[in-house]
């Protein structure tokens, strides 16, 4: 029998159509991946299932007696007591048994005739062996321990947290509530790598059924038994996860005979890099000299290729972009890292990775000039305007300037042939009406996406980016990579996307926990973790 049942199902905002006569279905146990551009209709289609929204026309069913959870990445838990609390008091019925059993052991102490207090000590106890009573205390401590928690932040009223630590106590809370439905919009935002290989794993053997959004293809590949992708008004399902759904989307696109070029170009991009990492993992030590023949081999530019080419001719760089030298940082007496030192040369694209907190984003911050170092300097190449950075450019929006203005004003905007500048935003899902409108009317997703399409058409030697798929869509995400790919610079780039990292990084800078120390390793995220495996 089906948990949810949408029948027929359409619904528009004024004079703008979302959904058309959709259909889904969805069983217990079964994990579904809900893909689609920015404003396609996931969101609506969550509001749906939960009854906040009706459609216009159609049914929206879901199992009556079924719970359903919700997390997105703006979920947060407030008040005075702490994640621990909150966690233990979502067992009631544990706590309930376990009274009544301290209750009934007192009881026995004292009576004569224990009969029917021994019965009913057995009942308890088969009763808590049902509810895993034993045990839910360590299912608690290891959601907080594999989410990041440490034993402070864990006992510390939750209003005292920051954004981020109350978004993952959100989905601490959701995740042990267990509920028939799971609702996952963007659940990896405020996730390490670490993290995220533990949620893939708890998602997995989860007992209900679960439809997750997620720009992190990596994730939804180890997580989900199906994809649907809002396209055009209408759901197109397929079975299996993303690497799956990159390879049968251009079949269904051939058969149906419609040729979306950007978008098959895209998705053969997809292929090529998944390629590549089946490769590392089968043979990580010819894995890059496979990656330079293939890179060395003549083929034929692709039409995002060549608008990117475009806009990038004449742009040159100095060998040298950036050289850091000694440098230490720390907080409170804690080091963070200590005698940090490396280049990076041009057509280098630096990921630096690392578990949550340990200072990826304080090095940004050193080398943006936003934090001073305990010791070590940072020397930039030649250039008036050495490096472009995300997070400064996105704070650097004039909201009451419009998209076109400032993208074709600015940088490479203003040299480039405007047809290949106006046709690149468009790549990145910018609209015509998106272009006049006020930046300050955008969402904050729409604004960081201005801030990228900068930082991409910049200019600078070195473009430095910090978590740069968090508000992209897939196909957004694939022409930035693209674009990155193509720069004629240099990119450091901080993310967590596994998927992002294979298709860009040719170096990784790694943080380990516990350490001070930094490892550079030759390659990307499958080479790193072949090797790693392979130790």
């Amino acid at each position: 029998m089906s948990l949810i049942r949408l029948n027929s199902v359409s619904k528009s905002y004024d004079a703008n159509r979302v959904l058309r006569d959709v259909s889904f279905r969805l069983q217990a146990g079964e994990r579904v991946g809900l893909i689609g551009k920015n404003g396609s209709g996931k969101t609506t289609i969550f509001r749906m299932l939960l009854g906040q929204e009706q459609p216009d026309s159609g049914e929206v069913d879901v199992t009556a007696d079924a719970t359903v959870g919700y997390f997105s990445q703006f979920s947060t838990l407030s008040g005075g007591m702490s994640i621990r609390e909150i966690l233990d008091g979502l067992f009631p019925e544990v706590h309930a048994v376990d009274k009544e059993l301290r209750e009934v052991e007192a009881a026995m102490a004292e009576a004569e005739d224990i009969d029917k207090l021994i019965a009913r000590q057995s009942e308890l106890l088969e009763q808590m062996e049902r509810i895993d009573g034993w045990t839910y205390q360590s299912q608690i401590e290891t959601v907080l321990t594999k989410l990041g928690f440490s034993d402070v932040h864990a006992r510390r009223p939750v209003e005292q947290l920051s954004g981020g630590w109350q978004n993952r106590a959100a989905l601490a809370k959701i995740l042990l509530q267990d509920p028939d439905l799971l609702l996952l919009d963007e659940p990896t935002n405020f996730l390490d790598i670490e993290g995220l290989a533990w949620l893939e794993q708890w998602l997995v053997k989860l007992n209900g059924a679960l439809i997750v959004v997620s720009h992190d293809r990596h994730f939804l590949d180890s997580v989900v038994t199906r994809v649907v992708e809002i396209e055009n008004f209408h759901l197109h399902e397929y079975a299996g996860g993303y690497t799956q759904y990159v390879r049968e989307k251009p079949i269904r696109l051939k058969r149906i005979e419609r040729q979306f070029q950007y978008e098959q170009e895209l998705l053969a991009f997809e292929s090529e890099a998944i390629r590549d990492r089946e490769e590392a993992r089968r043979n990580p030590s010819d894995h890059m000299k496979r990656k330079l023949a293939n890179i060395k081999r003549s083929v034929e530019p692709r039409p995002v290729d060549r608008i990117l080419t475009g806009i990038y001719r004449g742009l040159s760089a100095p060998e040298i972009l950036c050289r850091v030298e000694n440098l230490s940082k720390g907080y409170d007496g804690q080091t963070l890292f200590s005698d940090v030192g490396f280049e990076v040369h041009r057509g280098e694209r630096l990921a630096v990775v690392g578990p949550n907190g340990c200072g990826k984003s304080t090095l940004l911050n050193l080398l943006t000039d936003a934090a001073e170092p305990d010791t070590g300097d940072v020397r930039w190449g030649r250039g008036d305007i050495p490096y472009a950075y995300f997070n400064a450019m996105r704070d650097r929006l004039d909201l009451n300037d419009t998209v076109t203005h400032v993208v074709n004003t600015s940088g490479l905007g203003d040299r480039a042939p405007r047809k290949q500048v106006n046709r690149f935003l468009s790549l990145m899902r910018f609209s015509e009406m998106d272009l006049r409108q006020q930046i300050g009317t955008l969402s904050g997703g729409e604004q960081a996406r201005v801030a990228l399409a900068l930082c991409l058409l910049s200019g600078a030697p070195l473009i430095i980016l910090d978590e740069p798929t968090n508000h992209l869509d897939l196909t957004s995400s694939q022409v930035m990579e693209r674009a990155l790919a193509h720069y004629p610079g240099g990119v450091i780039v901080v993310s967590h996307d596994r998927f992002f990292v294979d298709k860009v990084a040719t170096r990784l800078l790694v943080f380990e926990e516990g350490s001070t120390r930094l490892r550079f390793v030759t390659g990307n995220w499958s080479t790193w973790q072949a090797s790693h495996d392979g130790a």
